[in-house]
């Protein structure tokens, strides 16, 4: 099977140089997506996934250095090459301190350019080892979802009532985009591209069958998923603000649980003897063969003290 080809994104403000910049690395085997200015290129990176992105500094909107900024509190995090016609030391320093990972300086050699994109793109392949997904990795912090804790790291759901369930893969990358994108809407396409690739050639049913698997799961709990809602003919949405519905969905049926395994319990427990015979319940007959047991103790030492007694007075009579 062919490997996929890298989506480059190119951010230039010139037309020509982005043109060749994109016949370019198409030529050497992988795949362009061109913008001129900065807000088109952070729309297209909000719903879909690339590889690296090759940024010019200045642009028309905003700086290529604000446009990182901007990215970086979207949590869109992507490869970036900074391209730029200022070689002083401070734009590159800053460029790479900014998160970048490589910066060259105009003009350059397309070999060069290359050479330099293929070297990103193999330390970006070892850094996301973590990754399970395009969009999930296994460093994530436990998050909640619809009444039950996600733990990334163990691949799994835990529920409210102790009991834990293995999810894979896939299902994990869903659950983390929805997360992620909490209160708003997410398109089929979007979501499809953030767990897969926006290369893969997945179609709406194969995430159907992972959608439907995560909602038995919750189902075989009691929680019915209602902060999780299908948008018909557009896609998803996870409204954060009504967790507490499954929550309090999953406190009642553990409550439902719980007494329903004390009623069991009643009826399992053995019918002592006492009460098999008299009819009384069994606590009660214990409490008043206490009461006899203590009598009966309180008699005998009675009866000890006054031969005592009896017995210091026969003795004092005999002297």
């Amino acid at each position: 099977m062919a490997k996929p080809k890298p989506l480059i994104l190119i951010v230039e403000d010139d037309k020509q140089i982005a043109q060749m910049i994109s016949e370019q690395l198409e030529a050497s085997g992988m795949l362009t997506q061109v913008y001129h200015r900065a807000h088109n290129a952070i729309r297209f990176l909000s719903n879909n996934f690339a590889n690296l992105l090759l940024l010019d500094v200045n642009l028309p909107d905003q700086t290529g250095f604000s446009l990182v900024e901007d990215l970086r509190k979207a949590n869109i995090r992507v490869p970036i090459i900074f391209l730029t016609a200022d070689d002083s030391e401070i734009y590159k320093v800053k460029g790479l301190e900014m998160g970048g990972d490589d910066y060259i300086t105009k003009p350059f050699s397309f070999p060069e350019l290359i050479a330099r994109i293929h070297a990103v793109l193999r330390r970006a392949e070892t850094a996301f080892d973590y990754h399970v997904t395009k969009n999930a990795t296994l460093t994530q912090e436990p998050f909640r979802f619809c009444g039950a804790t996600v733990h990334p790291i163990r691949m799994e759901v835990q529920f409210d009532d102790g009991t834990v369930e293995k999810i894979g893969r896939k299902e994990l990358g869903i659950l983390t985009y929805l997360h992620q994108n909490s209160n708003n809407v997410v398109t089929r396409r979007s979501l499809i591209h953030a767990v897969w690739g926006i290369h893969a050639d997945v179609r709406s049913r194969s995430l159907d069958q992972y959608i439907v698997k995560i909602r038995s799961t919750y189902a075989d709990h009691g929680l019915p998923m209602t902060a999780y809602k299908t948008i018909h003919g557009v896609g998803y949405i996870y409204n954060i603000d009504e967790e507490g519905a499954d929550s309090d969905t999953g406190g009642k049926r553990l409550r439902s649980q719980a007494a329903a395994k004390n009623a069991v319990k009643a009826q399992a427990e053995p019918v002592g003897l006492e009460e098999e015979i008299t009819g009384t319940p069994a606590k009660k007959a214990s409490k008043k063969t206490a009461k006899k047991a203590a009598k009966k103790a309180a008699k005998k030492a009675a009866a000890k003290k006054a031969v005592k007694k009896a017995a210091k007075k026969a003795a004092a009579k005999k002297k």
